[in-house]
């Protein structure tokens, strides 16, 4: 797994462990649903004990970082975002307190300090509405409403795109890339993303979505024996779905995932089903194949606002390189 440990550098082992996994997710070597090594192949690997290998794997669980199967192993379980918002709030409070005693100390009295504050604040809301953006998901609607969210969270003017498109760009959509400063995609698609935009040169960056709590509620309602079949585009959506079931207490679910896309193969997978399940971008084309007759729940999601928000110090730290 290629990890680097310093034994001379005082840092407990499992404290390095964990920050290199960590890098390894931020930097989409590892992605969500990636199955991780077992606590003794990997104390094998580095040459250390096991039991520092399961402290390691036992902080980033309680993270919602891995997460654990009985029978099946320790998988990726989220994105880049658990980490980076553990004590920004308390780290925002000494930056502000250190700003204020300064203020305080060169004459200015709390109004005025607010009213800096204030002034300055407006100023970086308008530079991000000048600021122009690309939300990429895998169908137009949620591309859609992601962007819409987005840009009420964040002030910057996002263009929805769709996967798909990104593959064979016509000239219309190489200019609203071109003009665009960034390129924002569900962390499930980062990866996709980066491949099909790398001769641009663009910060492509990734943002958390939630389960909708509609849709988990309308999938706990049948009852205990009901048999589903759920369909979506990639193996890392199928991942997070399965794990937001789990977390809802829905993991003993008759449940059978694909990402076909095969017509007499969806089909067969919905033969049995008593409804069928797809991620947004999987309704038209598994509607087509199963007809009218089966129940067809689509498995929704909302973009996370403290993951969105995050992309704003990515926003100023480019416009202060500029």
């Amino acid at each position: 797994m290629n990890i680097k440990i310093d034994r001379s550098s005082g840092i407990p082992i499992y404290k390095q462990i964990k920050n290199e996994i960590i890098d390894k997710i931020k930097n989409g070597e590892l992605k969500i649903g990636t199955k991780m090594p077992t606590e003794r192949d990997l104390a094998k690997e580095l040459n250390i004990s096991r039991n520092t290998i399961s402290t390691a794997y036992n902080s980033l669980e309680q993270e919602g970082i891995l997460v654990s199967y009985q029978g099946r192993g320790t998988f990726v379980a989220e994105e880049a975002k658990t980490w980076e918002q553990n004590n920004n709030k308390t780290k925002l409070f000494k930056m502000i307190d250190l700003d204020i005693e300064e203020a305080f100390e060169m004459g200015f009295d709390a109004d005025e300090f607010m009213e800096i504050v204030q002034e300055r604040v407006k100023e970086k809301e308008e530079l991000f509405k000048k600021t122009n953006a690309i939300f990429v998901e895998c169908n137009i609607e949620q591309a859609k409403e992601f962007a819409k969210q987005l840009s009420e969270g964040t002030h910057l003017n996002v263009t929805p795109v769709v996967l798909s498109s990104l593959e064979n760009r016509n000239e219309n959509l190489n200019n609203t890339l071109n003009n665009s400063s960034i390129i924002i995609a569900t962390f499930n698609h980062v990866n996709d993303v980066k491949n099909f935009t790398s001769d641009l040169h663009k910060d492509v960056v990734g943002v958390a979505i939630n389960p909708s709590l509609e849709t988990i509620v309308k999938i706990a309602r049948y009852p205990e024996g009901t048999r589903f079949a759920f369909f979506c585009i990639s193996n890392e959506f199928k991942f997070k779905v399965e794990n937001a079931l789990k977390s809802a207490g829905l993991d003993n679910l008759k449940l059978t995932s694909s990402i076909t896309k095969d017509e007499n193969g969806i089909k067969e997978i919905s033969k049995d089903a008593d409804v069928i399940i797809v991620s947004p971008g999987r309704m038209e084309d598994v509607k087509r194949a199963v007809g009218p007759d089966k129940e067809i729940i689509s498995f929704d999601y909302n973009l996370d606002s403290d993951s969105a928000k995050a992309i704003i110090p990515k926003i100023v730290e480019m416009k202060n390189k500029n």
